[in-house]
């Protein structure tokens, strides 16, 4: 992979990853298209998502410093277990467990036979109807403050569906909060926080797995005659969806304010339909070489 190659795939993980559209899917063509017969590959695009994690965390800093400084003071007794912020602490790690378990125990098809093309482009396009149908039809009354841990439990299992490229980990958790009757805000807001342990336990469990393989002269070399991303790249791409990513969800979060999901809906549709006739006409490869 090169330099290049490394910017534009960190630019389109950057652009995608907050919006509730699919990184995975965005970054699977891209790479596709970019190098025919070359997926990315899954754990390319775990690692990457560090960088847009990271830009969550800054951007929900006093958020996420005050709802885990009130969850581990909870534990000894110095702030009541009947506080927000505690609940949203207990929530997100329970919303959590889902994706967690299910990563682990499905991580050989995630890596290889979910990142199926034609399952991308079908994803694409029945979540961007779901998410049109849940925006349209749900009546979005719904707080934060009134978070259950049934609905934190859904949201868990709805987040544990963007494990398959093109469901899109925020459509997902945003489409099962309309559902629920939590308002747009609401929704996006708690599918960021949910999102934080859930990308870094995966980015950081996928970059111990392959960052010591590519530190060595064998690694490298393997990487490259393979065309597989170099630790370099992997940087690269981190770096660039980092800076990109921050302005997206700032973007993002104000958007939704006053506005339907109707553009992403039909997005996905369009989206979900292009890479159905790519796939047609043999301009990429559905399972990227394997």
């Amino acid at each position: 992979m090169s330099f290049i190659e490394a910017v534009i795939l960190g630019l389109v993980q950057g652009l995608s990853e907050f919006l509730p559209i699919s990184s995975s899917a965005h970054v699977r063509v891209v790479g596709e298209l970019l190098n025919p017969g070359q997926d990315p590959g899954a754990a390319f695009t775990a690692i990457i998502q560090l960088g847009t994690e990271t830009a969550v965390l800054i951007y929900f800093w006093k958020d996420i410093t005050r709802i885990i400084g009130k969850w581990c003071r909870s534990l000894v007794g110095k702030v009541p277990r009947s506080d927000p912020d505690v609940r949203m602490g207990w929530l997100v790690i329970i919303g959590s467990i889902p994706i967690g378990v299910l990563g682990l125990a499905f991580e050989d098809q995630i890596d290889h036979s979910l990142r199926n093309l034609y399952i991308t482009a079908a994803m694409l396009i029945l979540f961007g109807i779901l998410l049109g149908v849940a925006d349209r039809i749900a009546p979005r009354r719904k707080e934060l403050t009134e978070l259950s841990v049934r609905d934190g439990i859904l949201f868990g299992f709805a987040q544990a569906l963007a494990l398959i490229p093109g469901v899109s980990r925020s459509g997902g958790t945003i489409t099962a909060g309309l559902l629920m009757g939590y308002t747009r805000q609401a929704a996006a807001r708690y599918a960021f926080l949910l999102a934080v342990p859930a990308v870094f336990a995966s980015g950081l469990y996928k970059a111990v797995k392959e960052v010591p393989i590519l530190l060595t002269a064998d690694g490298r070399a393997a990487a490259a005659a393979a065309g597989e991303p170099s630790l370099m790249a992997i940087i690269v791409a981190t770096a660039v969806a980092f800076g990109v990513g921050y302005t997206v969800i700032v973007w993002f979060m104000r958007i939704i304010e006053n506005h339907s999901y109707a553009i992403f809906v039909i997005y996905r549709i369009v989206a979900g339909v292009v890479l159905l006739a790519l796939l047609g006409f043999g301009a990429v490869d559905p399972l990227g070489g394997a």
